[in-house]
């Protein structure tokens, strides 16, 4: 395992894992936050997205109690997007996630994963700050991310477009 903290483990994508990819994000509940219902994803889009050889993120399965339930990806933030996020010459890292078994919502795992890898990239990777944007009508998220000490930093007004509609993100962080 990649990274582990009791029933929990985050292990690298594999290739095997593009079918549970496919599955999760052609789940109409999933996708209502996350890349949207309007952008259901087969596996030739799964392949062009999360497993293209030039990206910078360590994209991850999470498992739980032996179970593939979810992904993560985190990847060091750019000059270009520590520039439009205000940030300077610090060690940010950015995280994406979801749980695509909707069976394991609701149960504190989230927020689990999310302080797991915040740990794992402040002693690992010696981040000074982990960032992310949800959008600001993902309540359930924030409240996760709060429970893992994220900060409200500023409102990104329509940064993400979700369903034909930009949405307003929060600009969150964890800071050191």
């Amino acid at each position: 395992m990649f990274i582990q903290n009791g029933k929990l483990n985050v292990r690298k994508l594999e290739e095997k894992d593009k079918y549970l990819l496919a599955k999760w994000l052609s789940d109409p509940l999933v996708l209502e936050f996350y890349e949207g219902r309007d952008h259901p994803f087969d596996l030739d889009q799964v392949n062009k997205v999360f497993y293209a050889p030039e990206d910078d993120e360590v994209k991850c399965i999470v498992e739980y109690d032996g179970n593939e339930i979810g992904y993560i990806q985190f990847y060091l933030l750019n000059n270009e997007a520590k520039k439009e996020y205000g940030y300077l010459n610090e060690i940010i890292y950015g995280t994406d996630q979801f749980i695509g078994e909707v069976a394991y919502w609701n149960k504190g795992i989230g927020t689990l994963l999310v302080s797991t890898i915040v740990t794992f990239l402040i002693e690992q990777k010696k981040a000074d700050r982990v960032v992310m944007d949800p959008q600001s009508r993902n309540t359930r998220a924030i409240k996760c991310y709060e429970k893992c000490g994220f900060k409200k930093v500023k409102i990104l007004p329509n940064h993400e477009l979700h369903e034909g509609k930009y949405q307003d993100c929060w600009l969150i962080e964890y800071r050191v």
